[in-house]
């Protein structure tokens, strides 16, 4: 009975350690089957996981469905305050430079000039100027009436200017003339860019305010530009849109000048049997001058044989700033009239007009000369010796017009 019991003990004791392992094996052998399962896509069921099985989940389904029906019925409303809300960013900057931009102007007219009253209410008065252009329908004689309308235009702003002071010279004037346009620029970019955005928030209509954020961009990098002119132009200091009276003010050193037109200068010297007439606009004043009409004017007296011209133009995005092209025709910028008279009155005499450009951005154009720009300037003069050596032969006369704001350059 005793080893009978025994017996008993140790196959009941067997059978437990058997069921014991069974069970540790059966629990591994399911732990493996659905780690093998939860990475077995075979059997995965597109239409029960977007719940739209024969057990669909309808919160499954909701969670789908809704933000398709949101985007086909308001995602366009999303859109446009997504667009909005970044164009409003742009505008609040373009009035603080706007702001920024008048209070120096003003700053400097009262701290530096003297004026007779306190100018805040003169320069704001003359923000809100505009100018009409005159109509086109018929474009035979518009030239002359543009012309007449810029000159009217920059004759009354000098006189503006000057009515504000007891006296001032045409430096100063001219640095204001500038400071004025730029604040008046700045205003334009704001009111229009503002009206814009508000126009296409009121209308709800994101069509209308795709325009706008497709120029914003470039809206925003020229005004960055006109707000950090700002200093140079109040310190007189050379900007890179001088680079062509620069060029052409070197070779006028120790020649005799004559005026040519309004605050526009000329001189004759000589290079390779060749007589070089030098045309910029008068220094250091921050002026263009008016090379059309004093081409117009120099051209009866000395009739060259060539024109070549020197000015900076805008590069395209890629290319190098301060690098050099040549071309052919008129190069200078501006609404056109300068351009017209060039061309009009070399096209009547048969005279070839060639072009040597130094390229840079908008804002290296309106700001301090940049030290690379200098540094072309003895590159480009050498360039324009070889290309009167080219295209012109001994005995000849060759006419050199070095074209940009001549702020702080001198003959």
């Amino acid at each position: 009975m005793t080893q009978n019991n025994s017996l008993i003990k140790i196959l009941t004791h067997t059978l437990e350690r058997y069921s014991q392992n069974e069970q540790k094996r059966y629990e591994c052998f399911n732990l493996e089957n659905h780690c093998s399962n939860s990475l077995d896509f075979t059997d995965f069921d597109i239409d029960e996981f977007f719940g739209m099985g024969e057990e669909s989940n309808p919160l499954m389904m909701l969670i789908w469905i809704l933000p398709i029906i949101i985007f086909v019925f308001y995602g366009q409303r999303i859109q446009l305050i997504i667009s909005a809300n970044e164009i409003k960013k742009d505008i609040s900057k373009l009035e603080e430079f706007k702001n920024e931009s008048r209070q120096r102007l003003i700053s400097y007219i009262r701290n530096k000039l003297k004026p007779i009253d306190d100018p805040v209410k003169k320069v704001d008065s003359f923000l809100e100027y505009f100018t009409v252009l005159p109509v086109d329908l018929d474009p035979n004689g518009i030239i002359p009436k543009i012309n007449h309308l810029v000159h009217s235009r920059e004759d009354f702003t000098r006189m503006q200017v000057r009515s504000m002071f007891d006296e001032i010279s045409d430096f100063e004037v001219t640095k204001v003339q500038n400071l004025l346009e730029i604040v008046t620029s700045l205003q334009m970019f704001h009111k229009v860019t503002r009206h814009l955005y508000l126009t296409a928030k009121k209308q709800k209509n994101f069509p209308l305010i795709l325009p706008l954020q497709m120029m914003i961009p470039f809206i925003m990098e020229e005004a960055r530009a006109l707000k950090d002119a700002v200093e140079s132009l109040r310190d007189g200091q050379p900007i890179g849109d001088g680079i062509g009276p620069m060029i052409v003010g070197e070779m006028m050193l120790n020649t005799s000048k004559q005026n040519a037109a309004f605050e526009t200068v000329w001189s004759e010297t000589e290079f390779d049997h060749r007589k070089l007439i030098l045309v910029k606009a008068e220094g250091p004043n921050a002026t263009v001058g008016r090379p059309g009409e004093a081409i117009e004017n120099i051209i009866p007296q000395v009739k060259p044989n060539l024109i070549i011209m020197v000015d900076a133009a805008l590069k395209l995005e890629g290319e190098d700033s301060a690098s050099i092209a040549k071309g052919f025709g008129a190069a200078i910028g501006g609404i056109g009239t300068e351009r017209f008279k060039i061309e009009e009155v070399a096209t009547k005499n048969n005279i070839p007009i060639l072009a040597i450009v130094i390229k840079q951005t908008i804002h290296e154009a309106i700001t301090l000369m940049s030290e690379d720009i200098a540094k072309q300037a003895s590159v480009v003069r050498k360039q324009i010796y070889d290309m009167i050596q080219e295209n012109s032969k001994s005995g000849e006369i060759v006419m050199i017009v070095g074209v940009g704001n001549t702020l702080g350059v001198a003959q």
